[in-house]
């Protein structure tokens, strides 16, 4: 699948873009449906199997472009089902993706940065640093894959992406660029066909990010907030002295009055002490009671480098905090732990390399 790195690798289009290609070329638009629909739908690499093509468009496509996926480097399956699979890229650095499977659907959580730049002190994969963004390529590519590892398992149920989270490695909207596009080719019928309502993006806090998604694309947004106040949430994630609350919720606002969702996420990780306790869950009351808005609750899934006292809260803090928020009117979600043994929860997602070793 890997060809010279001049090559153009026809995973960065959508089929827009594709299409403006095939113009170029002196071929017909529906050209790019065609393609799309052996690269996505049938998961073709090989230009000769794509009949339907001219032998000349064929032959040109052999020699000036590639379909190139990340490789896999190790793949590891949780006692719960989770799959999780360690991708390296063609560059030598690595990224890390999750499928969940459940009785009536499967959640696909892909990374959109090699690493991160936020540094929040409960993310395994803020504690890696950042190396790059990954292109449009390095994340379809995610999904490329694993349909295509799904697809033999095609007698379970259980085994067929029916979400994707951008909730692996990396700040999807310090990456637009490249996260728009993916979006758009996941959301394709000639592609995977995937609803805009099932595509979920994750953010810290980009306030401007936010804002340009919502004028460019209509996907679902989930905010990863973790505290009620300015002061816990700029000990847990630096980008909130950049972007503090008011602003983000000024932003989140302006977004689900664009959107045609009806509601906006919210992730919030309860950390033992710190930011679990009754007054704590009544400020968030007030933060989020005037925002169409469902709160989804983390208890903290433990990983390297936490500070000592970080720990996960107890299961009587979980009830209370969930309890004060459904009385408050907010729905509300208590996330169960997945992946856990394999380290493929939320914030453990990291990739340690040491020389041509894979930890």
């Amino acid at each position: 699948m890997i060809k010279d790195h001049s090559s153009i690798n026809l995973l960065n289009f959508d089929r827009v873009s594709l299409r403006d290609y095939c113009i170029a070329l002196g071929e017909k638009p529906f050209r790019a449906d065609q393609l799309m629909k052996w690269i996505h739908h049938e998961g073709v690499t090989d230009f000769d199997q794509m009949t339907n093509l001219s032998k000349h468009l064929r032959q040109y496509l052999k020699e000036n472009t590639t379909i190139e996926v990340p490789q896999v480097a190790r793949e590891q399956i949780s006692k719960d089902g989770t799959h999780k699979w360690l991708f390296e890229l063609s560059d030598g650095a690595f990224i890390e993706t999750v499928f969940i499977p459940e009785p009536h659907r499967g959640t696909l959580c892909i990374s959109s940065q090699v690493g991160c730049p936020l540094a929040c002190v409960f993310c395994a994969t803020g504690q890696m640093g950042f190396k790059r963004n990954l292109t449009t390529a390095e994340i379809i590519g995610q999904l490329w894959l694993v349909v295509r590892h799904l697809s033999e398992d095609s007698g379970r149920h259980d085994r067929k992406i029916t979400n994707v989270v951008f909730m692996g490695m990396g700040e999807p909207l310090l990456n637009l660029d490249a996260v728009i596009p993916a979006i758009r080719i996941m959301v394709d019928d000639f592609a995977y066909s995937l609803s805009k309502y099932r595509v979920t993006v994750s953010t810290a806090g980009i306030v401007p990010g936010i804002d340009r998604l919502s004028q460019e694309i209509d996907v679902a947004l989930a905010i990863s907030l973790h505290a009620p106040n300015n002061e816990i949430r700029d000990r847990l994630m630096p980008i909130n002295k950049k972007y503090p609350l008011e602003a983000l919720m000024t932003s989140a606002k302006n977004y689900v009055q664009s959107s045609r969702l009806k509601t906006i996420s919210f992730e919030y990780i309860l950390i033992h002490n710190i930011n679990d306790q009754p007054q704590h869950a009544r400020q968030l009351v007030k933060l989020l009671s005037h925002i169409r808005c469902k709160a989804n609750l983390i208890p903290l899934n433990p990983c390297a480098h936490l500070p000592p006292e970080f720990l996960p809260p107890i299961q009587e803090n979980i009830d209370r905090f969930r309890d004060i928020l459904i009385k408050a009117g907010i729905v509300t979600i208590t996330r169960r732990r997945r992946g856990e043994d394999i380290a493929a929860a939320c914030g453990q997602l990291r990739s340690i390399e040491i020389g041509e070793k894979i930890f």
